[in-house]
């Protein structure tokens, strides 16, 4: 136990104590996330206007140390006797206190990240085991006032705690409270910007930066993170026309007509988090309800053409639209009721705009298709089964005509309804001739003279994935012996028999959507 008498303190011990004003070291390392040092890094104190670069190893010291309020070690010491008010310190992981007036000892204790962990009033003299309260090992840093006075040190919980604070004049730099809104940034090119806010001055930084995603003149990279849309955050005022079996009926004006479209949800849907958005769009003799929920068969195993068994984790929003009379072929009208669909979304649920997928099989696939080379600011990839480059329509003077966009299609060598050849040889080209890498001007040349493997023989198929496309918008082309029909299998010639069962087109569709 300590005395209560102040008299009785060491004049090393009130030195330091009262006499210095506060110091710090602010350490650490900033590497990429693979681990790798980042050299030359700026890092800099935001409050304090204090910056270091990082070294060979990603090293980095801020550091500052401030000096006695006199010249005279004598007169601090005389001053720092003179205005003591009490004592703290610890030792082998026992706080000690002691107050030389009415006011109690107040202790605060925080970790390294600056939250507080401990808090407690003391009266008179005594000792209290820091063990009881703290129980994680690592650093942590006190903040102790009696009165006015105000100390700040710093401990470890390693088994063996620091010395006593105090035990001789100068002996440790004393911790400096951030200022309000302090925070450490740090900045190397190639890498995003990252600020960290902190609680004290006084602690070392393990810092990961991410390297910055390349800006393009048009599309995204690979990987890019989620845009979110403006419904992120909201709460939906689409008011549904009824519900259904696995989704919702809407309605939309489009000129003239009012639009019918389904919305399926995942159950554990996040309006603060950005969902991929995939849009079923049907054949012809089929509707947009079919996608949403259909006795099996083989036009439709599962919903959305397979794709709602896949997304395990909710990730997906699944959209059907319905054509008038089950042909997709009122032109701009269709094309409108797209877009004015997508805004809708974009308004009212949380979507990641840069992650919008469009999918259909036969006039599915044609529409599909025409959205494909008008939409490709909206439209991230489209998945085609049994495409054909006619019976479609663009907009007269389409701004989008040269861009690229993401491009699978799902064909039978023997479909007798929408050509296989003709597809290879005219739908195929011209994404081909799209999807070339970008020059230094960011534009797009006719470069790809690739043309696709394809099956041999009546059973299996094969799914070729061109080479010399530019990677932002890759290309996979799929044969296998059928007919006109999507749900392709390995077990025959489609015209001898149907397996949809055995399918393996949505889980190929589902892999090319999920590499964006």
């Amino acid at each position: 136990m300590i005395s209560k008498a102040p008299h009785l303190f060491t004049a090393a011990c009130i030195f330091a104590f009262c006499g210095f004003a506060s110091a710090y070291t602010i350490s650490g390392t900033v590497s990429d996330d693979q681990g790798t040092a980042i050299k030359g890094a700026s890092v800099s104190l935001l409050k304090e206007a204090k910056t270091a670069t990082t070294d060979d190893l990603g090293k980095f010291t801020i550091h500052e140390d401030e000096v006695a309020p006199t010249d005279s070690p004598t007169l601090a010491i005389l001053s720092a006797f003179k205005n003591s008010v009490g004592y703290i310190g610890v030792n082998n992981g026992v706080l000690s206190y002691a107050q030389s007036g009415a006011s109690p000892v107040q202790v605060k204790i925080f970790n390294s990240l600056g939250h507080q962990v401990f808090k407690k009033t003391l009266h008179g003299a005594g000792s209290y085991d820091l063990g009881r309260d703290i129980k994680a090992r690592g650093t942590y840093f006190a903040h102790v006032s009696v009165g006015n006075a105000r100390q700040n040190f710093r401990f470890t919980t390693d088994g063996n705690y620091s010395s006593t604070v105090g035990s001789q004049a100068g002996s440790a730099a004393l911790m400096k409270a951030a200022a309000q809104g302090e925070a450490i940034r740090f900045v190397a090119d190639g890498f995003d910007t990252l600020t960290v806010p902190l609680g004290t001055l006084d602690t070392t930084l393990d810092v990961k930066l991410k390297k910055s995603a390349p800006t393009y003149k048009f599309g995204y990279a690979l990987g890019n993170d989620p845009t979110p849309s403006k419904g992120c955050g909201k709460a939906s005022t689409l008011q549904k026309v009824k519900s259904v079996e696995n989704g919702d009926q809407f309605e939309i004006r489009v000129g003239s007509d009012s639009r019918k479209y389904f919305i399926t949800l995942p159950k554990n849907y996040d309006n603060t988090k950005p969902h991929k958005v995939l849009f079923a769009l049907h054949c012809y003799g089929s509707s947009g309800e079919d996608f949403v929920h259909h006795a099996a068969d083989y036009d439709h195993p599962t919903p959305y053409y397979g794709q709602q068994v896949l997304d395990k984790n909710g990730d997906y929003i699944f959209v059907s639209l319905d054509a008038i009379g089950g042909l997709w072929n009122k032109g701009q009208a269709d094309h409108d009721f797209f877009a004015q669909t997508l805004t809708a979304l974009n308004d009212n649920y949380c979507i990641d705009t840069s992650r919008v997928f469009i999918t259909g099989f036969s006039y599915g696939a044609m529409f599909s298709y025409s959205l494909a080379q008008d939409m490709q600011d909206r439209v991230r990839a489209a998945a085609t089964y049994a495409v054909a480059d006619y019976n479609i329509w663009l907009p007269e003077g389409s701004a989008m005509k040269e861009l690229p966009i993401a491009w699978m299609n799902v064909h039978g060598v023997n479909d007798d309804r929408c050509d296989y050849n003709r597809a290879k040889n005219s739908a195929l080209p011209r994404i081909l001739k799209r999807n070339s890498m970008d020059d230094e001007n960011g534009d797009f040349t006719d470069t790809i003279k690739e043309t696709p493997e394809e099956i041999k023989g009546n059973t299996g198929h094969v799914c070729y994935d061109f080479q010399s496309v530019n990677p932002r918008f890759p290309v996979k082309w799929c044969s296998w012996p059928g007919s006109h029909q999507w749900t392709a299998h390995d077990t025959g010639n489609m015209n001898v028999g149907w397996d949809w069962q055995g399918t393996w087109v949505p889980e190929e569709v589902h892999k090319f959507f999920e590499q964006f």
